[in-house]
């Protein structure tokens, strides 16, 4: 298959973006989703945002997120996050691999994010895809807006993340708040159904390894 040819500024663009959340923690949230109640906290939890590919290999970016328990219903729930509710990479990858698909097959998204720093298995990129009408990603769709960059759709939140990471001054660290602002807030959207705890994200086909967990 002939290389594809990404723009350099592409690549960095994305990379900027996307290495800058490393190590950032989300700590927000006001009731519990499920009925409202007060919460009390639980513990953090380490989730990953992406993998990518650097000049020292691969590398996994990593953020911190808390839990909290409901005292009223006794769910657990976690702060305001930068993921998609049941998915386990983070919400701006998800929207390159569905802004990406605009312009190209689906079966090409993967290798394209690869060539630009970005690993997400072909297996998961068309599982984001496909389900890219639910409710959380369609009330989310601002940042899906197409910014047509070299004949490619590039999404409005990695935009967004990528000039905030460009702001800062050496040595500082982006704020969760930002961070969350830049992607659309895609967790706020998240539901719970009678019974319901948290759910499992969506399930890939048994005996694959999707590389995103």
């Amino acid at each position: 298959m002939k290389p594809l040819c990404i723009p350099p500024l592409m690549t960095e663009i994305v990379q900027t973006g996307i290495s800058a959340v490393e190590g950032v923690v989300f700590t927000d949230h006001t009731t519990c989703p499920a009925c409202g109640g007060q919460l009390s906290g639980y513990d953090t939890k380490k989730k990953q945002f992406a993998r990518m590919i650097t000049e020292h290999g691969q590398s996994v970016v990593f953020v911190s997120v808390k839990r909290f328990y409901c005292r009223q219903c006794s769910r657990i729930c976690y702060a305001d996050e930068p993921f998609y509710p049941n998915t386990r990479i983070g919400s701006v990858v998800i929207d390159l691999c569905i802004a990406l698909s605009m312009t190209m097959p689906a079966n090409r998204v993967a290798a394209y994010l690869e060539a630009m720093g970005i690993l997400v298995h072909r297996m998961s990129c068309r599982l984001y895809i496909r389900n890219s009408s639910n409710n959380s990603m369609r009330n989310s769709a601002r940042n899906m807006e197409a910014n047509n960059m070299f004949g490619v759709h590039m999404p409005r939140s990695i935009l967004s993340l990528s000039g905030l990471a460009l702001e800062l001054e050496v040595g500082n660290q982006i704020k969760g708040p930002d961070v969350l602002a830049a992607c659309g807030y895609p967790s706020r959207n998240r539901v719970f159904e009678e019974g319901e705890s948290l759910k499992e994200p969506w399930n890939m086909p048994a005996g694959r390894d999707t590389g995103d967990h």
